[in-house]
């Protein structure tokens, strides 16, 4: 509560308060209005976090390669023919011709290069590649990758990698036991490769450009748009549907698209979302949304227990008898039990995320077994969101 004291002058002709007090007393009442009728501003993100721009994209590169100097933790060659087709191939191009010999050697593996080749990345630079055993090769430490052309979903190759293998696991055997740590069949190369060819796409040359929203909701997307129109004073953003927003470059705009999407990518924007549950019946995982309520329903919880006991007997004959035989008697015994603090919650109508999983935890109810309530709730219709099944 906020204490104003306003000092003032009296008109001494009329006895009144003068013009200053006037304009002081709506100010202050245009204030308290203001205060009243605009909520408090929820947390919001900038457009460049929540949105890709069209074009401005990321691409896989791929490239099968040999893997030199292992020690010993090679594919074998028996096992792995066409680790022996390339170690073939790679020889002649070298000038050594060993076709047809019999080649034992278990220090060169096959393996699968893989790369992701960055937006705007330009001829020279370097990038980090993956390599990933492809036969039985035990592990790639101390390995060397070999020249091992990259390509592109179009055939093209884009990038050459070469390099050591840094590999975060390791395995060591004997004659009885073995540990392994990791996954020593996969290693990475940082900066392993040299980008050869760029990609063509000229963004400052583009009259519009799409920025398609990471969680489509047309909310958001309208929001984004009157965002961007309310700072610019023109209307040259359109929410096209609840995945992408259309942003037109103006004929007076003196600057590129480029300079108009750093112009608005920082602007703030509050992000909404509809209701939605997600589970994973596999791992009990329950992850739920922010406005996710549940209509008037009552859940009860609880367990009923079997269990059966055997307990085989011998049963013999007399020491002393004139016959008898040793035969085994069963002997089972099976208790049923309840679980006697079985309660019945009731959730009002409305309830919030915070009301629902307080009801669940006085419960003591387990994640797994709030997966079941959640689609039992769903069932009754009493859920108000979406439930996700990963």
């Amino acid at each position: 509560m906020f204490q104003i004291i306003l000092n003032h002058k009296k008109d001494k002709r009329k006895n009144r308060p003068t013009a200053a007090r006037h304009f002081m007393f709506a100010l202050v009442a245009g204030s308290f209005l203001f205060a009243q009728t605009v909520p408090v501003l929820a947390k919001t993100s900038r457009i460049k976090d929540i949105v890709d721009i069209e074009g401005v994209r990321e691409n896989q590169l791929i490239g099968y390669g040999l893997v030199v100097g292992l020690n010993g933790t090679g594919d074998g060659l028996g096992n792995s023919p066409f680790t022996e087709q390339s170690l073939i191939a790679m020889l002649e191009r070298l000038g050594v011709n060993v076709r047809g010999q019999n080649m034992n050697t278990g220090n060169v593996a096959a393996v699968m290069v893989t790369a992701t080749l960055p937006p705007f990345t330009n001829q020279g630079s370097h990038i980090d590649v993956n390599v990933s055993a492809l036969g039985d090769a035990t592990s790639l430490q101390g390995g060397t990758l070999l020249v091992t052309p990259l390509l592109a979903a179009d055939g093209d190759v884009y990038a050459v990698a070469q390099g050591e293998v840094n590999i975060a696991g390791f395995s060591a055997e004997g004659d009885a036991a073995s540990v392994t740590q990791n996954i020593p069949t996969a290693g990475r190369i940082p900066a392993g490769a040299i980008v050869e060819r760029e990609i063509d796409f000229d963004l400052a040359d583009l009259q519009q450009v799409r920025l398609a929203l990471r969680n489509p909701d047309f909310t958001t997307s309208r929001r984004i748009a009157d965002a961007i129109n309310g700072f610019t004073s023109a209307k040259i953003a359109e929410a096209e549907n609840s995945a992408s927003v259309l942003l037109q470059r103006p004929a007076n705009y003196n600057g590129t698209i480029v300079d108009m999407i750093t112009d608005i990518e920082q602007l703030p924007i509050q992000p909404d979302q509809p209701a939605k549950v997600v589970i994973s019946e596999r791992s009990g995982v329950v992850v739920m949304g922010a406005d996710v309520r549940v209509s008037s329903v009552a859940i009860a919880q609880g367990s009923l227990t079997l269990k059966i006991n055997e307990t085989p007997q011998v049963s013999q004959a007399n020491p002393f008898a004139d016959q008898g035989e040793t035969v085994v008697v069963p002997r089972t015994d099976v208790s049923a039990s309840a679980n006697e603090d079985v309660k019945l919650a009731v959730l009002d109508s409305g309830v919030t995320l915070q009301e629902l999983v307080t009801s669940l935890n006085k419960l003591g109810v387990k994640p797994r077994d709030i997966i079941t309530i959640l689609q039992a709730i769903k069932a009754a219709g009493a859920l108000q969101a979406e439930i996700e099944v990963m």
